[in-house]
């Protein structure tokens, strides 16, 4: 009788333990796809705080934001999301034109690299207009299912 319980236990325990596994697995394409998404619309010229919401939804509270070479410190703060809320917040439907074009993506364990092309027009607070156009390269952690480190390589 004992042979038999351990040898329940020991599948129950394998068992679990694989069906934990499995719920740490992250389809890392399907992810992307609707992280991209929802980064571009924040851009997007009618872009609507609701807009904003959806794209902050898939970072951590506590995310970090790094863009080389201006800010090359990635540390991650307690309110990186409400940083990144406000920040974003002031840019929200600043822009009269705006393009995006994934060039290539990659993922890695927990990561996920992505090379793209955007350009924007728009006008400043002061009426002055701007515009640019840039290819830069992404590096996003994830935490949990969720964005927790953000690294742009790119001026």
């Amino acid at each position: 009788m004992n042979k038999f319980i351990s040898i329940v236990a020991v599948l129950i325990t394998c068992l679990s333990t694989n069906v934990l596994a499995n719920e740490d697995i992250v389809d890392y394409d399907k992810f992307f796809q609707e992280y991209y998404e929802a980064k571009v619309k924040t851009q997007q010229p009618n872009a609507s705080k609701e807009d904003l919401e959806h794209y902050l939804s898939f970072l951590t509270d506590d995310v970090g934001n790094q863009h080389f070479p201006n800010a090359p410190d990635d540390s991650r703060e307690p309110d990186g999301k409400e940083m990144m809320r406000k920040g974003m917040t002031r840019y929200l439907g600043v822009h009269t034109g705006y393009d995006s074009k994934l060039i290539e993506y990659i993922v890695g364990y927990n990561s996920i690299a992505f090379k793209h092309s955007f350009s924007a027009k728009g006008l400043r607070s002061d009426g002055s207009e701007f515009s640019y156009s840039k290819v830069v390269l992404d590096v996003i952690e994830l935490e949990n299912g969720k964005v927790s480190v953000i690294r742009r390589y790119g001026k």
